[in-house]
């Protein structure tokens, strides 16, 4: 490890040393009974839930069998909050109560009566013992969200004795909540506490100074969290689309109650929309960069028919340091950032300079993404620089990650700088070229990736090449192996061509060309993870040099006459 890896280490440690003590000392003994106080009489307000739905979800429910995070658990008539769960992310989806909106969609009183006999049984259990998953600050903000928007149904037909007991619950959980906020874990995490906080004052009453604080909280995290360019510090797609999924509710409510918004709620969707819109591949999906996994195309629009913006879409993302390239029907969008800092690397991948391309209703390379159920077998592999359409030098990432189980699964070494230009041209043709030291330490290299799209959208050349400080070629004996790799989507057909091109064939019968003049490509096995049915095997091109003898490759796809 190079000392300024082992430095950085060493900050972070000293960082999540006094975060962790921070915590204890705000927290003392946790006790619901510190916890209690005066509960509310009544509710002011149930947010909309913009999520999709589906009623069919609610009656597998009904029966004991729970759809979550990818598994279905057969309660066998048994409460699910007192049998063994089959997973952590399945029990997170449960705690979080985030599924009660496919009981809504049912719109039936038999699954409203469900509900309530669900929220109630979690209320006995766990209601007040403030440990494990169900009391994680992400988990609260969550379960609160979901708890004041979908009250209507829960609580439509209950006696006075639940009614009660769901108000005081809910007050105990967002004084909790309030009080833990500062501890909680920078990121997305943080900011949906914020956001939780702020909808519970407008949901329940609250007196005007509590409204105001948490209208000056949410400022601060909008103010640290979302970037100039409408991205989130994290750098990954997905998170946008979470984020607006229950700001837009947000920020209703707060207009229909005629309330003050915070100063940086509009400001800050008004810029996240068109960050959204530049991750949108030309089929309406979304692109599969830093942990973002596959969104359909139709909960994307969800969200976006509240888009007001108007222009085109950005060629260039400036702070979350991204590059999109958009001629006629094609879209090429890359990787041209290096992994956010300390904990805010948690879910970032070693995919620099990695890229996905898409045409018409087709996405052709892409990278293999995170499982949409998280499987622990799939989750350093998922992150690796294998796992994306880029160069790997030595089968080593570009990015390292922590192993640490106090630290987490952050980047801790690797890529310290990265830079990129457009090269964009008055003809209308658009690229970028690109260029990381994650491989400078260790093998004394720089990659740099040049792409470019041509103004008719028919034609992407790329060339990736490896040099030494100073611009210098490598040493003619430098026998490291570099290996390009562009995965191709599970949907379109690869064959090679008797020359050695290889023909990726869409089911629409949309055909490109992928050639090299510099070494013949392979085809090989690979997996997709990003799928909404679960990983699926598929294939991917590669290009193999070694760095001595061949210090840069040359490529292009061309899309062939129908």
């Amino acid at each position: 490890m190079a000392i300024s890896d082992a430095r950085r280490s060493l900050r972070l440690y000293a960082e999540e040393t006094w975060r962790r003590f921070y915590r204890r000392v705000a927290l003392g003994r946790m006790t619901a009974f510190r916890f209690s106080g005066m509960a509310p009489d009544r509710l002011i307000v149930a947010p909309t839930d913009l999520r999709i739905a589906d009623r069919h979800i609610a009656e597998e429910i009904y029966a004991g069998r729970f759809p979550l995070a990818g598994q279905v658990f057969d309660t066998f008539g048994a409460s699910p909050f007192i049998s063994d769960l089959p997973s952590e992310e399945f029990a997170e989806r449960l705690h979080s109560f985030r599924w009660l909106r496919h009981l809504r969609a049912a719109n039936h009183e038999l699954a409203f009566a469900n509900g309530r006999a669900l929220v109630d049984e979690w209320i006995s259990v766990h209601g007040r013992r403030m440990t494990g998953i169900g009391w994680r600050p992400d988990i609260i903000a969550e379960r609160t969200i979901a708890w004041l928007s979908h009250s209507p149904i829960v609580l439509k037909g209950a006696d006075h004795g639940f009614y009660r007991r769901f108000l005081r619950s809910l007050a105990l959980q967002i004084r909790y909540l309030r009080h833990i906020a500062p501890t909680t874990i920078d990121g997305e995490v943080r900011l949906r506490v914020r956001i939780a906080l702020a909808m519970a004052t407008l949901a329940m009453p609250a007196s005007p100074s509590t409204i105001r604080s948490a209208a000056r909280n949410l400022d601060h995290e909008m103010d640290r969290q979302i970037l100039p360019d409408g991205g989130h510090v994290s750098r990954n797609p997905q998170v946008i689309l979470d984020l607006l999924a229950d700001l837009l509710p947000l920020r209703q409510t707060y207009i229909n109650l005629g309330q003050s918004l915070p100063k940086r709620l509009i400001p800050g969707i008004d810029r996240m929309f068109p960050a959204l819109r530049f991750f949108r591949h030309s089929n309406g999906e979304l692109a599969l960069f830093n942990g973002a996994t596959a969104v359909s195309a139709d909960r994307l629009l969800c969200v976006l028919r509240y888009d007001e913006s108007t222009g085109r879409t950005f060629r260039a993302a400036p702070h979350m340091h991204y590059h999109r390239l958009e001629c006629s029907q094609t879209v090429v969008i890359a990787d041209t950032g290096r992994p956010p800092p300390g904990v805010l690397s948690q879910r970032a991948h070693a995919g620099c300079l990695s890229f996905e391309m898409s045409s018409g209703r087709n996405r052709y390379v892409v990278n293999a993404g995170v499982p949409v159920a998280a499987a622990s077998q799939f989750g350093a592999l998922s992150r690796s620089t294998a796992a994306h359409s880029g160069l790997i030098l030595n089968d080593t990432s570009s990015a390292r990650q922590s192993q640490s189980h106090f630290l987490g699964p952050i980047i801790v070494g690797g890529i310290r700088s990265v830079t990129s230009q457009r090269i964009d041209s008055d003809e209308g043709a658009q690229g970028f070229s690109a260029r990381h030291d994650g491989y400078l330490s260790r093998f004394g290299l720089i990659h740099e990736r040049e792409i470019r799209l041509n103004a008719e959208g028919d034609r992407i050349t790329g060339r990736d090449r490896l040099l030494r400080t100073g611009d210098k070629d490598p040493k003619a004996e430098d026998a490291s192996l570099a290996i390009v790799r562009f995965h191709i989507h599970p949907k379109i057909s690869v064959g090679q061509t008797s020359d050695g091109a290889i023909l990726l064939t869409a089911a629409d019968g949309e055909k490109w060309l992928f050639s090299s003049i510099d070494a013949r490509p392979a085809i090989e096995e690979s997996i997709f993870l990003a799928d909404l049915t679960g990983p699926r095997k598929t294939r991917q091109i590669t290009l193999s040099f070694t760095v001595g003898s061949c210090p840069e490759i040359q490529w292009q796809l061309i899309r062939r006459p129908e």
